[in-house]
């Protein structure tokens, strides 16, 4: 009942966090131990027949009975945040996909977690996790009013380690004086929305790039991409050649011939379906990869990159 396999788990608690943000608890439908979870982890869920989505842990994840995720309820909603706000109860059944961790934490002297919005569900897990293991960290905490911000209750005991700043008191966050300059054994996380993320990235970009940590629940800006070419991927281990069309990303042209790459936000932000490229040159298109890692053209997102060479043989 664990990872890739998925299981079926009942909604047992719902709460509300804050103004617009709700949390849920998930349970085992049938009793038995939950798979184990990392600060940074999220699950994929699959909220309806073509609406997967993953949310950040927030819990305790040294609490294999329950998951608890929390929900911003989204004015643009694609349906899944309408769904949990405004029709699921206790009791409901859902389908677990997988426990998935692409944003851990790493060693590190000292951690610095910035968090704006909704954003803070993974950084709670961590802040938990830091705390317990007596590292040094701070948390730069930012939303639009306090109302709207949850978890501020958990974070209240963690006395001046937490700085809580609703935009509509304290203005922007000062990023600069939070953040300093990159030094040996810092590390910097960051989760919430994209212009704060934008942000940090700005103020973070002549540090090292394992030194800053990024979580999107976006797909960012990217610069316009060229028309779509038909291209081959080789499959270096079974030595399987596939025609991937126009129309149809890697992944699905995979799928189609019976080859499985497991994927889950089909937009390039999780990092589920990450490849290992062999040979050949992939058209980036994903929020995931960072910009070392772009340049590098050693991983690929099949569920929305694509190919820049005629063949394009993949670690799969």
């Amino acid at each position: 009942m664990t990872g890739e396999n998925g299981f079926s788990a009942r909604i047992s608690d719902i709460r509300v966090e804050a103004a617009g943000v709700k949390s849920f608890l998930l349970e085992a439908a049938d009793g038995t131990d939950l798979p184990a979870w990392t600060p940074g982890a999220h699950v994929d869920l699959a909220l309806a027949p073509g609406m997967n989505r993953q949310y950040s842990l927030c819990g305790d994840g040294d609490d294999r009975q329950g998951l608890r995720f929390a929900v911003l309820r989204e004015p643009q909603s694609r349906g899944g945040s309408a769904m949990l706000h405004e029709q699921v109860k206790p009791g409901d059944m859902m389908q677990v996909l997988a426990v998935r961790n692409n944003f851990p934490l790493v060693p590190a002297g000292h951690s610095l977690l910035v968090a704006g919005g909704i954003g803070i569900t993974p950084i709670l897990a961590m802040v938990r996790e830091l705390e317990r293991q007596g590292r040094d960290w701070r948390l730069l905490y930012g939303g639009r009013t306090r109302a709207g911000m949850a978890f501020i209750d958990d974070l209240a005991g963690y006395g001046d380690k937490v700085m809580v700043r609703p935009e509509d008191e304290f203005g922007l966050l000062d990023l600069a004086a939070f953040l300093g300059a990159a030094e040996p054994g810092k590390v910097a996380y960051c989760c919430g929305p994209e212009p704060l993320i934008k942000a940090v990235e700005a103020h973070c970009a002549n540090w090292p790039e394992e030194s800053l940590r990024i979580e999107r629940f976006r797909p960012m800006e990217q610069e316009p991409h060229g028309a779509d070419t038909a291209f081959e991927v080789e499959l270096k281990q079974s030595g399987k050649v596939v025609a991937v069309p126009p129309d149809k990303s890697i992944a699905v042209a995979l799928e189609e011939v019976g080859v499985y790459i497991p994927r889950s936000c089909n937009e390039g932000t999780c990092g589920t379906c990450l490849t290992r490229v062999v040979e050949g040159l992939p058209d980036h298109r994903d929020s995931f990869l960072r910009p070392r890692q772009r340049e590098k053209n050693a991983l690929i997102l099949v569920c929305c990159s694509r190919s820049l060479t005629p063949r394009l043989v993949l670690d799969a």
